[in-house]
């Protein structure tokens, strides 16, 4: 009961062994990650269409959540630049934004996706994120970033745009630039240039200064702090909402409500694809980073338990006001680097985000959205890589066909077409190539056991026998490949008596591929050809047993594919007539 409780809740493991140290650790790293977590929270909920206190309760309850039910040590939970593009995309198609309708369908989406990642972490299907290449990925991403970053222009200029795409952003980005607010494009402008400098150039001055390490990571993560109070304060001290800065107004002081989703069929009915695609790509992004983190200390993440972690956050969200969550890139690693021992820092990070909700929401009703959108933009512009289309040209046409399709139909249609059409480029990609494996005819380097493909190496053959290795597991979509192959191998040669089948390569015959090695075995036999099969791994001829394959093949099975050469040499020698 006690391994099986821990499986579930991670809390037990780690919670034994807690201490000071740990505490002290997990402290400081909950101090740095909330300084920088309040403006940014603020800012995706902007993004996802949302009034800016859902992106601080979006921050509180699923981190805690997480840190229960979580494998990571370092994962910080919240609101992501691309979980809330997806959000804003989804449903902007379904209600109106601004309305008490678009913020029911946000809690109802996070539940749905809640729901989702926790019923694949129940049934262990984290393999089903697999069906996501890196390539489409990272192309989702890369497209995703400049999505966001152009969607965000309107703020930064002060001007009304729309559009769910690159294409119709720019048109509507074109079609109002007469309207731009000059004030509000200074802000926007200055507050971009300075929070780039503080990622590229403040950490090297203050180090050239003589600023502590510690004290340089502080500063250069409070950044983003340090413009919301400066142009806050500004457009406070100038009367500048007066003058069409538009600001972030009123915003509730209180803890996270209470909230329940809609459980409207219809309303759940258009919801449930966008809330798989969230699941899944924000269950990559976040496991992806998990991983990664852990690795550096030797930690082990749990997917499936990942799930679970991510589900009951989002649930949660959706629970307290919030919409969909999922790992985050930039806050985990800045948890990680102020030296997060335990989840407890995403708890203590939690309930600073609460005395924040509490206390300091007053001080943020002049914050200029302009300022908000230059922290999302900074934030996604370093996920854009158009350098994964070079190598992947230079690796794989097919990857670097997946990729281009998804930034492109990304960039033109809008994000669930663009995820969509680079998982189903993917698949198809992949049935493509399996339907059609690499097959080599191998032969003996001389002086040792092994065999490799003739036309590669030097190699000693046997005119009377073909020996073929098939690097790919036999399933319905390439049997009829392999019975081609060698029927038009073996029918242009009358020499050939023994066809051997090297199978170290084939992890899983299908029953198609059987019925596919039964009919090449009764043409052989047509042929007065032996089929003989060498290094079938164990579960594969456990299925092959029990079958009647085996007992109607007309030659054997072998150990290697050295033994099934010397035995039919051997079998070929006794056959040749005696010299008279």
């Amino acid at each position: 009961m006690k391994p099986n409780m821990t499986r579930y809740l991670p809390i037990l493991t780690w919670g034994r062994d807690y201490n000071r140290t740990a505490l002290s650790n997990d402290l400081v790293a909950a101090l740095i990650v909330t300084i920088m977590l309040i403006p940014q929270s603020l800012a995706y909920a902007l993004l996802a269409g949302l009034p800016p206190e859902a992106g601080l309760y979006a921050s509180i309850a699923p981190i805690i959540l997480y840190a229960i039910f979580g494998t990571s040590r370092a994962l910080a939970v919240g609101p992501v630049a691309v979980v809330s593009l997806m959000t804003a995309a989804a449903l902007s198609n379904i209600v109106e934004q601004g309305t008490m309708g678009y913020a029911v369908a946000a809690l109802s989406l996070a539940a749905l996706s809640g729901v989702i990642l926790l019923a694949m972490g129940l049934f262990r299907l984290g393999f089903v994120a697999n069906f996501l290449s890196h390539p489409v990925i990272a192309g989702f991403i890369t497209a995703s970033g400049i999505i966001i970053a152009a969607s965000q222009l309107k703020h930064i200029l002060g001007i009304n745009a729309e559009g769910h795409n690159l294409l119709e952003l720019t048109i509507s980005l074109v079609e109002h630039l007469s309207e731009i607010n000059w004030i509000t494009a200074v802000i926007g402008v200055l507050a971009t240039g300075f929070l780039f400098w503080v990622r590229k150039g403040l950490k090297p001055l203050l180090e050239k200064i003589g600023v502590s390490a510690g004290l340089t990571g502080v500063l250069v993560k409070a950044g983003p702090v340090a413009i919301v109070v400066a142009t806050t304060a500004a457009v406070w001290a100038f009367g500048l909402a007066d003058k069409g800065v538009k600001i972030v107004g009123e915003v509730p002081q209180s803890l996270p409500p209470l909230t329940l989703p809609s459980f409207s069929p219809e309303l759940l009915g258009q919801l449930l694809l966008p809330a798989f695609l969230i699941s899944i790509i924000g269950f990559v992004e976040s496991i992806s980073v998990a991983q990664t983190l852990a690795a550096k200390k030797r930690q082990r993440i749990d997917p499936d338990q990942e799930l679970i972690g991510l589900g009951a956050a989002n649930i949660g969200a959706s629970l307290t006001g919030g919409f969909p969550v999922t790992g985050g890139f930039s806050r985990s690693v800045v948890n990680f680097d102020a030296g997060a021992e335990t989840p407890a820092a995403g708890a203590f990070t939690a309930i600073g985000l609460a005395i924040a909700a509490l206390a300091l929401t007053p001080l943020i009703f002049f914050l200029p959205k302009a300022t908000l959108a230059a922290t999302i933009i900074v934030a996604v512009l370093s996920l854009v890589d158009f350098s994964i289309l070079k190598r992947s040209w230079e690796y794989s046409k097919a990857d670097f066909a997946a990729v281009l399709v998804t930034i492109l139909m990304t960039l033109t249609l809008g994000v669930e077409v663009g995820v969509s059409a680079g998982v189903g480029l993917s698949i198809l990609l992949h049935l493509y190539k399996s339907s059609k494996p690499h097959i080599a005819e191998v032969g003996q380097v001389p002086g040792t056991e092994h065999y490799r493909n003739i036309l590669r190496h030097d190699v000693i053959t046997d005119p009377k026998i073909v020996s073929l290795r098939v690097d790919e597991s036999l399933y319905f979509a390439n049997a009829r490949y392999l019975e081609d192959k060698i029927q038009s191998r073996v029918a242009k040669d009358k020499n050939v008596r023994h066809v051997i089948l090297q199978c170290s390569a084939i992890n899983e015959i299908d029953f198609s591929a059987l019925e596919s090695l039964e009919a090449i075995n009764e043409r052989l036999r047509e042929m007065d050809v032996q089929l003989h099969l060498s290094e079938v791994k164990g579960p594969v001829m456990d299925r092959l047993q029990r079958a009647h394959f085996l007992s109607e093949l007309t030659g054997q099975v072998f150990l290697s594919q050295f033994d099934a050469a010397v035995a039919l040499q051997k079998m070929s020698d006794k056959a040749r007539p005696s010299p008279s």
